[in-house]
This record gives structure tokens, C-alpha cells and sequence, in this order.
């Protein structure tokens, strides 16, 4: 299967819109937003949890990346709540669920096969700082490597945004929205921009909390089954 798979084009997901689709597991449905492959994918998609729902214990051979949009997120290493980011690098094995429900953000298939690099942050206990020459911007960082940068940005209410993206880069919404081209994105809104980019944005009447991922178009490419 091949979704959005033409990493040279601008794509714009409004993910609320989306129907529901099933997984394997019961009560566990997606939404997709990117996909190379089948169930073994390069894939970018917004999960939902029902209420005592699991997925069977698995290996993440290719890396996983997750953010807890809502609800809490569990396994056999935590719970881990709304707002939660976290990387599962390859060969980390582990048995997700939820007791109560939850929904994620989650990547597969996307790190460099290598890295070893476990990183769970509760972004409700950190502090974001003001940005260097950025009036209105406040940065939040979570992960760097030689590969890709990704952190999460707070803009204030009206603040124009310009970002130099050579490499391209990736951008959803937690909350509160703005407006890039002719698209306006809201909580759950999802861009992907090509390499060589400069991303025009202006934040929305209450502000937005962007998480965004930079530099990584160009290691895009199929899973490695």
C-alpha cells in the first residue's frame, strides 16, 4: 500500500475528518496519514485505543515514535499520559494497551536501524523556552541526531511564522491551529512539506502547540523486511 508516498509533494491531512479503519487488533482503529507497505509499513498514523484494549507483544525492528494525543498509553514499562512523547528504538520490544482508552501519533519504520536511543518525555513537565530572534515563538526540544530534529513549538495568538526547511519537514497540531497557504489546520491537523521549502504560517486566534519533526525527508524510503 502507498499513501502520500511522493515525498516531493506538499500534503495536507485534516485527520478529524477521517474515517476510522480497523487494525488487526480488536478495538484498536487508525487513522493513516503517510504509508509505504503493508502491515509491516514505513507508516505515520493516529491510533485509537478502546477502553482495555491491546496489541500482542511485539519487536519494533524499525523504531517507533509516539506522542499521546489523549487518554493514557500503557505498557509493560509505564503509563504514560496525554501529552507523553516517546521513542521505541529498533529492536525494542514491548506490549501496548490502555486501560481507560487512548489515541497516539505513532511512526514506524523511520529511524536510522542503529539507533539505540530510548526517550520517554511528559511534555506536561517540561518548559518551553523563548526562541533566539523569534518574536512570539516558544521551543520545547525533544530529539536530535544527525538524522532529524523534533521538538515542539508554542506560537502566540496572530504570530507570523517563516521556516527555512532545506530538508523539509513534518508538523501536527496539538492544539490550537494555523494557517499555511490556503489550508487552515486545527488540533490534529497534519503537514508534510517537501525539501527546499520555507513554511509561511500564521497562528490562529488562540495560539498553537505544533509538535514538528525537520531534516528527516530525506532518509524516507520502504521498510527494510
Amino acid at each position: 500500500m502507498e499513501l502520500n508516498a511522493d515525498f516531493s509533494k506538499r500534503v495536507v491531512v485534516h485527520s478529524d475528518k477521517l474515517e476510522w479503519m480497523k487494525s488487526p487488533m480488536p478495538g484498536v482503529d487508525r487513522r493513516m496519514l503517510d504509508r509505504i507497505g503493508g502491515e509491516v509499513a514505513r507508516a505515520t498514523t493516529i491510533v485509537r485505543y478502546a477502553a482495555r484494549s491491546s496489541f500482542l507483544e511485539h519487536t519494533h525492528t524499525g523504531g517507533e515514535e509516539l506522542i499521546v494525543l489523549d487518554g493514557v498509553f500503557s505498557d509493560e514499562h509505564g503509563d504514560f499520559p496525554k501529552g507523553s512523547y516517546i521513542r521505541n528504538p529498533p529492536t525494542s520490544a514491548h506490549t501496548p494497551g490502555s486501560e481507560l482508552g487512548c489515541v497516539i501519533f505513532v511512526k514506524l519504520w523511520q529511524f536510522d536501524l542503529e539507533d539505540r536511543t530510548q526517550v520517554k518525555i511528559d511534555m506536561n513537565k517540561m518548559e518551553a523556552v523563548p526562541a533566539a530572534g523569534r518574536t512570539g515563538v516558544a521551543v520545547m526540544p525533544l530529539f536530535q541526531d544527525a538524522r532529524e530534529t523534533v521538538r515542539t513549538e508554542f506560537w502566540d495568538a496572530g504570530t507570523d511564522i517563516e521556516l527555512n526547511l532545506p530538508d523539509g519537514g513534518e508538523f501536527l497540531v496539538l492544539s490550537g491551529g494555523f494557517v499555511e497557504g490556503d489550508d487552515e489546520l486545527v488540533e490534529g491537523g497534519w503537514l508534510r512539506v517537501a525539501r527546499g521549502c520555507i513554511l509561511h504560517a500564521k497562528a490562529g486566534k488562540n495560539g498553537a502547540w505544533v509538535w514538528m519533526k525537520l531534516r528527516h525527508i530525506p532518509h524516507a524510503r520502504p521498510p527494510a523486511v
